[in-house]
């Protein structure tokens, strides 16, 4: 089974679950910016959670089938369309030879993830194809080059029945996002007034913005900390450099950092902000570490229902 790129921007890639085991060799974990959405296009299928899957970020982007098969399509909706049929996120579909699937603009969210069945194939580079451009890892090839127009997209599976989310699986991306944050070791190293204005007030997600991090703009945040030894930072992790504005980090971050932190997201809700389009609003709220494993544990049960 085959799909042949005829058009792409420059950020869709292949992602998988991510690449784990290597942080002490400075490599970072890559793999989907919205882990929710990757599981569910692969649920839809029958797939394992974390095969690998297409993340196609803010469209441009259209392919034509080479042979019939089933796919399955979720996350953002991109204006999709297959020979000129609107199509939804959340369900998979059939897809005939000969047809094109094209993905148009944002309407909702940045990020759409396209699975098929099995995963599609690629030869894994420490144990995961997750595509990683700075650290060329990953991807068809290997070297982390992102998705191109003459790239041939193959996998080998059944192709299942077609079928679709149920409404309160499918996550919407409108309105304004709110953020659970795990206070981070540098918590008392704020002022009270930033700690305020950090879970209180308004953010807006920055133009600066990409696969290794998202920036906020919104009140400048005060830390008494001025220098630190670098140390590790998980997924989500949210750095205030010396200008006060956070900066999130997401999958293909650098492995260490020296900035304080005024926490970490939650997996889910690192999920959403990279959903988040410039400019969206956005606002932090603490929540307990055990509360968080609680949420955590309750969406993971979903795929094993």
């Amino acid at each position: 089974m085959s799909l042949l790129i005829e058009r792409s921007g420059a950020l869709a890639s292949l992602q998988d679950g991510g690449r784990f085991g290597v942080r002490h060799l400075g490599v970072t974990q890559g793999g989907s910016a919205d882990w929710c959405s990757h599981h569910w296009a692969n649920w839809l299928l029958g797939n394992p959670l974390a095969a690998p899957v297409v993340e196609i970020v803010l469209g441009n982007f259209e392919l034509l089938a080479e042979r019939d098969s089933c796919l399955a399509l979720t996350g953002a909706d991109l204006g999709a369309s297959l020979d000129g049929q609107a199509l939804a996120p959340g369900r998979s579909f059939r897809i005939g030879q000969g047809q094109r699937l094209r993905f148009a603009q944002p309407r909702q969210g940045v990020r759409a993830y396209l699975a098929a069945p099995g995963g599609f194939r690629a030869e894994a580079v420490l144990g995961s194809c997750a595509t990683v451009r700075r650290e060329a890892l990953g991807g068809l090839q290997g070297d982390g080059r992102p998705l191109t127009a003459g790239d041939c997209l193959q996998w080998q599976g059944p192709a299942p029945a077609p079928r679709a989310l149920g409404a309160a699986q499918i996550a919407r991306f409108d309105g304004d996002a709110l953020l659970p944050v795990i206070l981070g070791a540098q918590i008392g190293d704020f002022s009270g007034q930033s700690l305020f204005d950090a879970f209180n007030l308004e953010w807006r997600v920055d133009q600066r913005a990409d696969r290794m991090g998202i920036r906020l703009r919104g009140p400048v945040l005060q830390c008494a900390r001025r220098s630190m030894v670098s140390e590790g930072v998980p997924l989500g992790a949210i750095q205030v450099p010396s200008d006060g504005q956070p900066i999130v980090l997401l999958n293909d971050r650098q492995t260490i950092g020296g900035y304080p932190r005024l926490g970490a997201l939650t997996p889910l809700a690192v999920a959403r902000l990279a959903q988040c389009l410039p400019g969206s609003r956005v606002r932090l709220r603490p929540i307990a570490l055990d509360e968080a494993q609680r949420q955590q544990r309750r969406i993971l049960a979903q795929w094993c229902a």
